[in-house]
């Protein structure tokens, strides 16, 4: 496992985007994000993080049957901020009271408390880059918290099926598609990613039925595809927030099978 403190970085990263928010226009348009503007990201992303919160501090171990939250909703656009902060100061309280190695349910490949502190950061992180774009911003993404989001969304992205209907189709006979960060050590999980597409569905390679465990053969033989990228830009590839016809991307090998899959993956 990572050593990245999920936790802090859940705050930092809503620190980032409260920051964002705090003097900008909440009507403006999220292009990322069609048909939302800042408030509704911002109700969004507070509003997750507050569901996850409650999540915790049940510590659930079946699939909830409803997801109601008293979310306190501000009155007025621009009491969104504040909002947001509280919602990440409530998540850091649930974080230090709650033992996150405990067995717990999760949608995705980690059964503990774990799971939702690292499925909070890179929803966060992914809607500061969101804000950050639509105020003509680049967004700047911390290399290791990036890479360690690309093993997040490619570990437990077999799993949600249930709220992204296009990961039914992926599936192939035997293809392969590679993420190789730039960026970093390319020879570990951290740095290289092989998607393997069989005829009953896809997993990444070198990991276990639990979601994890390194290949310990790394990068081995070329992919029918691949994508080579700083860490940041593959994060931002994989949530549909970078075209893959971007200059930024060394795209190689076959073209369609790398559209079909950024067309079925991103949630």
């Amino acid at each position: 496992m990572t050593t990245i403190d999920h936790g802090a970085a859940v705050a930092a990263e809503t620190a980032r985007l409260v920051a964002a928010l705090q003097d900008a226009d909440p009507t403006t348009p999220v292009p990322t994000c069609p048909g939302w503007t800042l408030t509704d990201l911002t109700r969004h992303t507070g509003s997750v993080q507050r569901w996850f919160t409650v999540l915790l501090r049940q510590r659930i171990q079946q699939p909830p049957r409803s997801r109601e939250v008293d979310l306190r909703l501000p009155a007025a656009p621009d009491g969104y901020p504040a909002w947001l902060a509280e919602a990440a100061a409530e998540a850091g309280a649930a974080f230090a009271e709650t033992d996150l190695d405990a067995p717990m349910w999760a949608w995705g490949a980690d059964q503990h408390a774990r799971f939702w502190v690292r499925r909070m950061l890179f929803e966060t992180l992914v809607h500061r880059a969101d804000a950050e774009l639509a105020l003509g911003r680049t967004p700047a993404l911390d290399p290791e918290l990036a890479a360690d989001g690309v093993s997040e969304f490619l570990t437990n992205l077999p799993f949600a099926a249930f709220f992204a209907p296009g990961i039914a189709e992926l599936r192939g006979a035997d293809r392969t598609i590679r993420f190789t960060r730039t960026d970093g050590n390319a020879t570990d999980a951290d740095g290289d990613w092989l998607i393997r597409l069989r005829p009953d569905g896809f997993g990444l390679d070198g990991f276990g039925p639990d979601g994890f465990g390194l290949d310990a053969d790394g990068p081995g033989p070329e992919a029918d595809a691949t994508v080579r990228a700083s860490a940041a830009d593959l994060l931002l590839l994989l949530y549909g927030r970078l075209d893959l016809a971007s200059a930024r991307l060394d795209v190689r090998g076959d073209e369609e099978l790398l559209a079909h899959w950024c067309a079925n993956s991103a949630f």
